[in-house]
C-alpha cells in the first residue's frame, strides 16, 4: 500500500493551531521568518509554539534571502528540524546547511523547471505557483504539466490547494507531500480547523 502523503501546514503563527494540526495528523508545521509576510512569526514566538508540538512534527523554518549566521541562530533559538528557503538562494547556499532538512521552493512557470530543481542537492523541492511580485501565499495553482520531470519522491506541492481541490492533486501529481497555508486560513495566519482537518485527512487518504 502506498504511503498516504505528508501534510505541511504553514504560517503557523499560535500554539492553538500548531497543536490542532499536529492532533489532525500534519507532519510537519512552518512558521515564516520573512518579515514582509502577513504570517510572519518573531524567533520568541515560534519557539514558544515549537514546545508544544510533539517531537514527531517537523519544525520547519522559511526564509528569504536571509543572511546565513541568521538563520543558524534562529535554527537554534526555535529548535527547527527543517529550513525552507523561499528566495533567490543559489545551490551553494542550500548546501549549507548538514543538520537540518533542507527544502528549496521554487515558484513553477514553465516547462523546465524540472532542470533547475535538479541543480539544488536538498532533500525536498518545493513547488509553489509563479504570481508576478508574489513569493507565496497566492491561492494559484501550478498546471501539474510544468511539474513533468521533477523527482516525486522528493516532491511537495504547493499553490493554491484547499480541502476541495488537495484529493484530486494528489492522485494528478503523486508528490511525496503538500504544503498549504491560505487554503486553510479564516484570515492570514489563522487556521479554520475545520478546513484544515478536512484538508489533511483528504489529502492522506488519495
Amino acid at each position: 500500500m502506498a504511503r498516504p502523503v505528508q501534510v505541511k501546514v504553514c504560517g503557523i503563527t499560535n500554539a492553538e493551531d500548531a497543536v490542532a494540526a499536529a492532533e489532525a495528523g500534519a507532519a510537519a508545521v512552518g512558521f515564516n521568518f520573512y518579515p514582509h509576510s502577513p504570517r510572519y512569526v518573531d524567533p520568541k514566538g515560534a519557539a514558544a509554539i515549537a514546545r508544544e508540538l510533539p517531537a514527531s512534527v517537523c519544525r520547519v523554518g522559511v526564509f528569504v534571502d536571509e543572511n546565513l549566521d541568521r538563520v543558524a541562530a534562529i535554527v537554534a533559538q526555535v529548535g527547527l528540524t527543517a529550513v525552507q528557503f523561499h528566495g533567490n538562494e543559489s545551490p551553494e547556499y542550500c548546501r549549507e546547511w548538514s543538520d537540518t532538512k533542507v527544502i528549496k521552493a521554487l515558484r513553477v512557470r514553465e516547462r523546465g523547471a524540472a532542470t533547475v530543481a535538479q541543480t539544488y542537492a536538498v532533500d525536498f523541492i518545493l513547488a509553489d505557483a509563479y504570481v508576478e511580485g508574489r513569493l507565496g501565499g497566492t491561492g494559484a495553482r501550478i498546471d501539474p504539466a510544468l511539474l513533468a520531470g521533477f523527482e516525486r519522491q522528493r516532491l511537495i506541492l504547493a499553490g493554491g490547494l484547499t480541502a476541495e481541490n488537495v484529493a484530486e492533486a494528489v492522485r494528478m501529481v503523486r508528490p511525496f507531500g503538500v504544503d498549504v497555508a491560505s487554503g486553510i486560513e479564516s484570515a492570514p495566519g489563522r487556521k479554520n480547523w475545520t478546513l484544515m482537518r478536512r484538508f489533511i485527512a483528504y489529502a492522506r487518504s488519495a
